[in-house]
């Protein structure tokens, strides 16, 4: 039997209960699902990256084999290092899904072993992203539901 490994990158600013819902599916779909947080000094993100990487730590904590990681230039590269053989992604929409399969194809251009799989968020996910988590959080509207409660009070102290 292969062994496999499968990354599921993003910028978790912050981790959603969406983000959530696709690593605890995956985590039962791979034997070994690296969450990776992308370092982009070009982005202005509200979360450092330790931040990011410690509240993923805590929510995944209960789930063996996933692994969280930081990753930053090209994703094929960082998969190499990792012997990974899967990208994981999320699909919410089909604005998504166009973005995400340009992607998918460059992947495969610059690493034709590694292979792409899109998983659709469970239905109460499907209209959440982080963005719109900072958004909420911003105005002091309630985040029950969208986000596991370590996150939402780190929300709530960073927007105080």
């Amino acid at each position: 039997m292969k062994t496999s490994v499968a990354i599921y990158p993003g910028s978790f600013d912050p981790v959603t209960n969406g983000h959530l819902d696709l690593i605890e599916r995956g985590e039962k779909m791979f034997d070994v699902l690296i969450v990776a947080v992308l370092r982009n000094a070009e982005k202005q993100p509200l979360f450092t990256v330790p931040e990011r990487v410690d509240m993923l730590r805590e929510v995944t904590k209960h789930l063996s084999s996933v692994r969280v990681e930081v990753f930053d230039g090209l994703l094929v590269d960082f998969a190499r290092k990792q012997g990974a053989g899967v990208i994981l992604r999320g699909i919410r929409a089909v604005s998504d899904y166009e973005y995400e399969l340009q992607m998918a194809l460059m992947n495969r251009k610059l690493e034709p072993r590694l292979e792409t799989v899109f998983m659709i968020p469970g239905e109460p996910y499907s209209y959440l992203s982080a963005k719109l988590v900072r958004e909420i959080a911003q105005f002091g509207a309630p985040l029950t539901g969208l986000v596991p409660p370590v996150v939402e009070e780190r929300l709530r102290a960073k927007m105080s």
